[in-house]
């Protein structure tokens, strides 16, 4: 960087600013290639976990591999089971007390 910013006075204005850019584009790349790696990491550890409970259903295992539209809908009917859900669970603590 430094080196750059030395060759400015020098009219080498555009090589800094190509050089700049292409660094800027390397570590953008570097920066998601490491997220990706994350997240592929996070969701084969929820798969794991999804398939070992026998009381989990294995269709949402890989569904990030799955079209928006799929994953939309699947995420729209989880959070529907999961409010119907906790409305039984707020009625039956209700009802006991």
């Amino acid at each position: 960087m430094l080196a750059c910013t030395l060759l400015v006075p020098f009219g080498l204005t555009n090589a800094v600013t190509y050089v700049l850019s292409v660094a800027a584009i390397i570590i953008t790349g570097v920066v998601l290639i490491q997220g990706y790696r994350d997240t592929a990491a996070i969701h084969a550890k929820l798969d794991e976990i999804i398939v070992s409970l026998k009381e989990t259903r294995n269709d949402v295992v890989g569904l990030e591999h799955e079209d928006p539209d799929r994953i939309k809908t699947k995420v729209d009917q989880l959070e529907a089971e999961a409010n119907a859900a906790a409305t039984t669970a707020d009625r039956r603590g209700l009802s006991r007390g």
